[in-house]
């Protein structure tokens, strides 16, 4: 292989990765907030972020329930959907950030679990489809939040996002984060606008039944 085949090819991909991130990032600008400036709307969005092995949420989710609680606090939400990952056996996402927002003083009674926002293109589906959100603040970090807001807009849930960047990150971990977000933005643009790839559905379950039944 040539070196200006393989230059063209580094420029390609290169392109494909960050074009998609620019995209993204350009598009949530002005719908980033932070929990002060954030507008007001029906539900907050909580996206799992994973757990550790004792079950309970790593520092970046612990970060994203924090936000999504002091959301709820300042009157800025009336409910909390916690979605995330519960393929498996004793890993159980939604649940987990449950009860970290109960011990932060949320109130059971207006938090709704999503047990299969499996991704983040899965969340926001699900949110509109099983749901019945149809607009909603996003919580999760700066380096997620153009994904999220993107996705869930383009999707059909009219969406705001609110930074939950509380906790000093090491490096390590922001670079894996945002590294991981090159081909995650990628994966997304292409499953919005190309392939519309279907998540596990169900019943409705609507978050505000009252407001469906009208």
């Amino acid at each position: 292989m040539t070196f200006q085949l393989s230059f063209a090819l580094f420029v390609i991909a290169t392109a494909a990765f960050t074009l998609p991130r620019l995209v993204t990032a350009f598009y949530a600008a002005s719908r980033t907030f932070t929990t002060d400036s954030s507008p007001v709307r029906p539900v907050a969005i909580v996206f799992g972020a994973g757990l550790r092995r004792d079950g309970t949420p790593t520092t970046v989710l612990r970060d994203r329930v924090e936000t999504a609680v002091q959301l709820y606090q300042e009157g800025k939400v009336v409910k909390l959907l916690m979605s995330g990952d519960n393929r498996f056996t004793y890993y159980n996402e939604p649940e987990a950030m449950r009860e970290y927002a109960l011990q932060l003083g949320m109130p059971d009674k207006d938090i709704v679990l999503d047990y299969a926002g499996r991704r983040t293109y899965d969340t926001c589906f699900r949110a509109r489809e099983i749901f019945g959100i149809k607009n909603a603040v996003l919580v999760t970090q700066l380096f997620h939040l153009p994904r999220a807001i993107y996705t869930c807009n383009m999707l059909g849930v009219d969406s705001v996002g609110v930074e939950a960047d509380h906790a000093f990150y090491r490096k390590i971990t922001l670079l894996f984060w945002n590294m991981r977000e090159l081909p995650a933005t990628l994966t997304a643009l292409v499953e919005v606008h190309l392939t519309h790839p279907q998540p596990v559905l169900g019943n409705p379950e609507p978050i505000f039944p009252e407001v469906t039944a009208k």
